[in-house]
């Protein structure tokens, strides 16, 4: 099972640097992120569909999928109408601040009540999850595009550090619970240690221009960078926790099999979807 999760895990990186690599052809990556995205939507809507089973997952993402791919189409055509501009610009001033609200306010408060047993609101929670992986495409694609693959790979190395070092940190100190009811490995020793750890990986990230952390440290005073990171590491494990919550209340301990050895592309992505529409308005404006 072990080797099985390495292998897996060498091939998605080594197709995700490839990717991003590839900066001369960024629809590479676009179609990526669009794949990986579906892919999560689809698991999403298994887990929240209000009748099972149904076609309707499979046929919501597909057309997920077809409406992503339009809009990677008209942000890289250097001639799109004018409508596709608009779009752009409704989904920064209007898309993203909602689903960021409704993370900080619908999921957080979800994760916080911890409700497993509970299967209310199945087709709001399916709303959401269309809203949450069309912010998060969004987000990424549009950090990738206007500020490049460094950027990018610097933001999800925040949620990398926070998670693994949460891991670690639980294991050797974990002693509180932190949601016993929605995933009992996780520790508030974990989830300190992963907090700390993605501040610190912000700090470091400061001295390489072209970062995520030298963005915020150029629009940010260092006391709200910092603050910052430890939100949006903290928001990571909150992304965390609303999957498990989803999937206990579906009575299912993967999203899909998609990924050999680590369940679905949604195991792997819960933790960046509430994190890259809020990094992506924080990039984009501060005070010092």
């Amino acid at each position: 099972m072990l080797g099985q999760r390495v292998v897996t895990a060498v091939i998605l990186l080594a197709v995700l640097l490839g990717a991003l690599l590839l900066t001369s052809q960024p629809s590479i990556l676009l179609a990526l992120l669009v794949v990986a995205a579906s892919c999560a939507l689809w698991e999403w809507l298994r887990l929240t569909w209000p009748v099972k089973p149904s076609p309707g997952p499979l046929a919501c993402a597909s057309l997920f999928a077809l409406a992503l791919c339009a809009l990677a189409f008209l942000w890289l055509d250097p001639s799109a109408p004018e409508w596709g501009l608009r779009s752009r610009e409704i989904a920064h001033r209007w898309l993203l601040p909602v689903v960021v609200a409704l993370w900080l306010t619908g999921g957080l408060g979800m994760v916080a009540r911890g409700h497993t047993a509970s299967r209310d609101g199945a087709a709001l929670l399916s709303v959401f999850g269309v809203l949450a992986l069309a912010a998060a495409w969004i987000a990424l694609a549009e950090l990738f595009l206007q500020r490049g693959a460094w950027f990018l790979v610097s933001l999800l190395a925040l949620v990398w550090v926070a998670d693994i070092f949460a891991y670690f940190s639980g294991k050797a100190f974990g002693r509180h619970k932190l949601a016993p009811a929605i995933s009992p490995g996780k520790t508030w020793e974990g989830a300190v240690g992963g907090v700390v750890a993605a501040a610190a990986w912000v700090a470091l990230s400061t001295l390489w221009p072209g970062s995520f952390g030298a963005a915020l440290r150029d629009r940010w005073s260092w006391p709200a960078t910092l603050g910052i990171a430890v939100g949006l590491a903290a928001l990571s494990i909150v992304g965390d926790l609303f999957e498990s919550l989803l999937k206990r209340r579906a009575g299912v301990k993967d999203s899909s099999n998609l990924l050999p050895g680590h369940g679905g592309v949604y195991d792997r992505v819960d933790a960046l979807l509430p994190v890259a529409p809020l990094a992506f308005l924080l990039a984009q404006a501060g005070i010092r």
